[in-house]
């Protein structure tokens, strides 16, 4: 494999380093709903969401342990904005697959450039001349308010019929077109992960050329840089996990602050003293310790794997997806029990415990948190080769 030269790249401190401007949006952030445009722009600046474009292309193609540490960095301080971040980056692992003028245009040229997309394709392209037509209403479009560009995923139709590939699935691709093409629809109301402005939205008889347009599954080509070996399932399913390890941390930190000051109900001593609540601290440090400390090790066994071999064994995306449903999971639970152990204060929406609560039991709705991930990873252990996308 060929590796680019090095050059100057994120670090968790540069992360770290965004924290205050983070929490001094927060708010904000949760009343309109999106990233409001000076953090996005301060985030954007730093090269966040360039994280995973290619070094040919100026961006950063970071190691995938730094990915990770990145967002979870991010994630202490807000889920949202981590979200938004790795949404957008596990997306950019498409770059290699265009050609170098199209990838540049999309995800370089455009300044503060970020793509949003569809997970289900509810589009219809209709095959025309140099391009497509494309018409239909999509879900789930993270970050669409600051987003450059918008991924429309749907099925080719040629002559009124779905278009077949050579192997009899239909032609299913995304069609890239500038955000202004799309309408964007107002329906993400929901108490967790609110900054994330995963609104749904239509595009209605748009023109796109046929190289903006991109298979959904397509590999990116050998040598493009080990980053890119990984599913894109994967990489979105890891980032999510960082951001729910650094959400439980700042819920089990809250907590602790809290203990040491708040009375304990019914009781003269405060939180912290009492016995239960001591129980409670340890035994979630200890399976935040653990549950980071498989995700961790599993990044770094698979990264040295994908920048040897240029390719992932079943075994090793089988411990990938292991670990990053295993960690959100557990960061779960750690919420929960924190959430039980404080309390009344908890509910008050001026306290981060009740939004690290909201915002996890957001992140465990998502299809890369599905408790079924653990029997996918147990066929494998057991012996059997599952077809799914997920691995």
């Amino acid at each position: 494999m060929t590796i680019a030269p090095d050059k100057p790249r994120l670090t968790v401190e540069d992360a770290r380093s965004l924290g205050p401007l983070i929490q001094r949006y927060a708010d904000q952030i949760d009343e309109t709903r999106e990233l409001p445009r000076p953090l996005f722009e301060a985030l954007a600046d730093a090269g966040l969401f360039h994280m995973v474009v290619p070094r040919s292309l100026g961006g950063a193609e970071v190691d995938l342990p730094t990915y990770l540490d990145v967002l979870e960095e991010i994630g202490k301080f807000d889920a949202s904005t981590a979200w938004c971040i790795n949404q957008a980056s596990s997306f950019v692992t498409f770059a290699p697959c265009f050609s170098a003028d199209v990838a540049r245009l999309i995800f370089v040229d455009t300044p503060r450039s970020v793509v949003a997309n569809t997970p289900a394709p509810t589009a219809t392209a209709i095959a025309v001349p140099g391009g497509y037509r494309v018409t239909g209403r999509h879900g789930y479009g993270t970050g669409c308010h600051h987003a450059s560009w918008m991924a429309s995923r749907g099925t080719v139709v040629v002559d009124g019929q779905p278009q077949k590939l050579p192997d009899g699935r239909p032609d299913i691709r995304y069609f890239m077109l500038p955000v202004q093409e799309a309408e964007l629809l107002d329906t993400w109301k929901v108490r967790g992960l609110r900054g994330t402005g995963t609104h749904h939205w239509t595009v209605t008889d748009v023109f796109v050329p046929e190289e903006r347009t991109i298979a959904w599954d397509i590999l990116p080509p050998p040598g493009s840089g080990a980053i890119y070996v990984m599913p894109r399932q994967m990489l979105a399913a890891a980032g999510d996990a960082a951001t729910a390890l650094g959400v439980a941390r700042s819920c089990l930190q809250a907590f602790i602050e809290l203990a040491g000051g708040k009375q304990a109900a019914s009781s003269s001593s405060l939180l912290r003293d009492e016995a239960l609540v001591q129980f409670d601290v340890g035994h979630a440090e200890a399976e935040l310790r653990s549950s980071k400390a498989l995700l961790d090790q599993t990044a770094r066994e698979v990264w040295a794997a994908m920048a040897e071999t240029d390719a992932l064994t079943l075994d090793q995306r089988a411990s990938m997806r292991l670990a990053a449903v295993h960690a959100i999971r557990k960061a779960a639970g750690v919420v929960d029990t924190i959430y039980n152990a404080a309390g009344a204060t908890a509910v008050l929406e001026s306290h981060p415990i009740q939004r690290h609560f909201q915002d996890i039991h957001v992140i465990t709705q998502h299809m890369q948190s599905r408790r079924s991930h653990y029997e996918l990873v147990g066929k494998v252990l057991l012996g059997f080769e599952p077809e799914s996308n997920f691995l």
